[in-house]
Parts: C-alpha cells; structure tokens; sequence
C-alpha cells in the first residue's frame, strides 16, 4: 500500500519482537534525566518565579498539571518509538508530506534564533560571576563552542553522566533555594486546590503557566534518547515509563521550589523581577541582599548549569532529529530505532551539519540583535509544534501504525487532547500576539 509520503510499505505495524520485560529499575534511569535538563530551562524557572511572585501559591496545582500534561506527551513518544520499532519522525512521514514541510522550516528558522537564546542563556550567569574577563556576546560564544565541542566529539553515554551531574547541581540548588526562603507549607498545601486568581488574564496566565513547565522539542527528543540508550523493543517498556516519571518528578521539584522563592522572597515584599533571562540575574542580586554574596553565586552556579543542559540537550537531540529526517529523505524506507541505538547518527554529516547550524550563524544575532521579522516567526513556529506534536501522538498512537497491544487507552487519549487543546490555545494566542502589522 502506497502512503501519502509516495513510499510504498504497509501502514500496519506488527509488533517488535524482543525479550521478556525488564522489570522497572533505578539503575536503568537516563533519558528521562535528559529530558527533564534539556526542557527546565532559564525561561521556565522564570515564568514559574514570576507565578509565585504574582499569585503566591494560588498557582502551584497549575505547576503540578503541567508536569502531568509533559508525563503524558513525553509517554506516548516513547511508546511509539518502543511498540513499533521506528523513529517519531518516520512516524510523522507517514501522515503526509507537509509533517515534513513544518519540521524543515521549523528546525532551519527556531534553531538559528535558539542557537542564540540559549548561547547567551548561558553567558549571563558566567558573565556576573565574572564580569571583568569578557563581554557578554564572548561569553555566550564561548559557550556556544563548548557545546559543540562536546557534542562532536562525545556519544550520547557520556552526555547522558554529564548532563545528570549538572541535574544534580540544578536540583541542590533549587532545593537549597527553596528552604532558604523558609515556604510557608500550609499555603502551599493550599495552592493545589485548582483555583484561578482574580486578576485580569487569569486563564491566559494559567494556561501559559501549565503550558510552560518543561520541554517544547524536546519532548519530542525524548524518544530518540531512548533509543540511543539503547531501548529499543517493548521489552524496555516499562523501564521507559518508569524513567519518564521520574523526568518529571525531577521536573516539579525544580518548578516548585522556583515557585516558593517567587511566593515567599518576592511576593510578600511586592518585589517585580523582568521576565527573561535577565529576571534570574535580579533574583540573583535580590539574594545577595537578603542571604549573601555566597548565596547569590551559588543561585548563579544553579542558573549556569540550568542553562547549559538546555543548551547542549538541545545541540544533541535536536541534531539527532534532523539527521533522521534527513536519512528518511535520502533512504525513503522506514527508519528504525536500532539505527540511533546504533550510534551511527551521532557520527553522521547531517548531525554534525546541524550542530554547526546552531552554533555558527546565531552568533550574528549576538552582536547584532535579533532581526524583528525572523523573531516573529521563531515565536509562531515554537508555539505551533506542541501541538503538532500532540495531535500527531494521538493520530499516529490510535491507528494502524501501532501494533494494538501499545495503542492508546482512554487515559492516554484524554491527556493527549487536552495537551492538544491546551497548546492550541496558546498558540492562537500567542499568534493573535504578534505585531503583524509591523511585520510587513
């Protein structure tokens, strides 16, 4: 049978053999590290700061179902990638032609403007705990190169043990952070009964709140990750649920703790931080006041190693998705996960073409700024693929295309449409936002 992508091969997918069942294992725990580091990055923790220090505790069940809603997405990748043997992306072909077209544009125009976002993410931190040794714009090309240094020459074995110890440098500091302030538990107790400020924009602030804990592509990523660990029959299956619980625990511990700083050291003293990146270096500086110069360059060792996983998380997954979409171009057969398990793409050309995407040409934008019209379409296209990357889970995961045994239940599909319906608001709104009449 002919499908829409002009490749000749069956839509039905039989299952993958493989060994009994690993049982569920601490010692089998990785991608789901990955993820969690690569999708908690600067601008989550600041959104989730300004939350606390707008509302208090009000939102903290919001915080809460948005690591739900990622629990969910994050799940089904990986269980289409496990039940069926194939990649997402050989996945997403097989529904048609324009899949392709949305993730060429996407990858080529989000990664330039993000290449950038990120490289200077991470040069903010560096450049306050050591403000005399370069400039900013230096700092963030440095890390720029560093990344792709790393990435380039290392596999995804070592990338995972570096990317859990900067984890567990995040999750001390966020921790540490958030007992310093001393939260005040029966408020928090309190903010996760589901209930919506009286402010203005309540629903819109919520949405985005919920929307906004932890990954766009990333989850998508999610299971490329496991497959490069080796996961790559439905034997692994339950380990990957297992690991993708834990993501996301790790997750909430990071938006919550950032929550109780927002609620108890900048809502009780009506103290506003900007939003961005910028707001971390405030909160920075508001720490060395209350608590101390030690306190405030630890906050920023937290900060560095928050920003930096998102940084070579995404030099690493994202590249490892386009090397695949490139193979489904050149091979036009279906692309398996033994292929990335394999390590092979990691080596390949596209992947280190990619790589040198994001890091080289964003520089501009360092020095320059970031041109209006190209900002615009960065923030529709990164609003546009959650929920792509929803409503494709649901329609591939509900067909054919998945042996019966791993299509979704009724659990699975309720949380899949409300993470579509959820990202789909947020995309109208954040398309209705855009200052199109400056755009021409």
């Amino acid at each position: 049978m002919a499908d829409t992508t002009g490749n000749t091969h069956s839509t039905a997918a039989a299952p993958v053999p493989g060994p009994a069942p690993r049982k569920s294992s601490w010692k089998y725990i990785g991608p789901g590290i990955v993820v969690a580091a690569t999708g908690v990055g600067a601008g989550d923790l600041v959104a989730t700061l300004i939350a606390g220090s707008n509302f208090g505790y009000t939102l903290l069940w919001a915080a809460v179902v948005g690591c739900l809603v990622k629990i969910a997405l994050a799940e089904a990748a990986g269980r289409w990638h496990l039940s069926t043997g194939r990649t997402l992306f050989d996945g997403w072909a097989s529904l048609g032609r324009w899949t392709t077209y949305f993730f060429v544009v996407y990858a080529v125009i989000w990664g330039f403007v993000y290449g950038a976002a990120a490289m200077s993410s991470s040069a903010l931190p560096l450049h306050a705990l050591f403000p005399d040794v370069m400039d900013l714009e230096w700092w963030g090309v440095v890390c720029g190169l560093v990344g792709l240094a790393f990435v380039w020459f290392n596999k995804y074995a070592v990338f995972e043990k570096v990317m859990t110890v900067l984890v567990g440098v995040m999750f001390v500091v966020t921790v540490y952070l958030a007992v310093r302030v001393t939260p005040n538990l029966g408020d928090a107790l309190a903010g996760l009964v589901p209930v919506l400020p009286d402010e203005k924009d309540s629903v819109l602030n919520t949405l985005g709140l919920i929307g906004g804990v932890g990954g766009t592509i990333t989850l998508a990523a999610y299971g490329y990750w496991v497959n490069a660990k080796g996961w790559t029959h439905t034997g692994w299956m339950k380990v990957m649920r297992l690991d993708n619980r834990v993501a996301y625990a790790t997750t909430g511990v990071f938006v919550v703790a950032m929550l109780f700083v927002g609620a108890e050291l900048l809502h009780s003293a009506n103290v506003a931080i900007a939003s961005g990146d910028k707001g971390l270096i405030q909160l920075g500086d508001i720490l060395a006041q209350e608590y101390g110069t030690a306190t405030a360059k630890f906050f920023l060792i937290g900060f560095f190693a928050t920003s930096f996983t998102s940084l070579i998380g995404v030099w690493h997954g994202v590249s490892l998705m386009f090397a695949d979409f490139v193979a489904r171009y050149r091979e036009r057969g279906a692309l398996k996960g033994e292929e990335v398990a394999a390590g092979a793409r990691e080596r390949s050309w596209p992947f280190r073409a990619y790589l040198l995407w994001l890091t080289f040409p964003p520089t501009v934008l360092l020095f320059q700024g970031q041109p209006f019209r190209l900002v615009v379409l960065y923030g529709v296209l990164g609003a546009a693929f959650m929920p792509f990357l929803a409503l494709t889970l649901i329609w591939l995961l509900n067909s054919s295309r998945t042996p019966a045994p791993w299509r979704n239940g009724p659990l699975s599909n309720a949380m899949l449409a409300v993470a579509g319906l959820l990202f789909l608001v947020l995309c109208v709104k954040q398309v209705w936002d855009q200052p199109w009449s400056e755009f021409f």
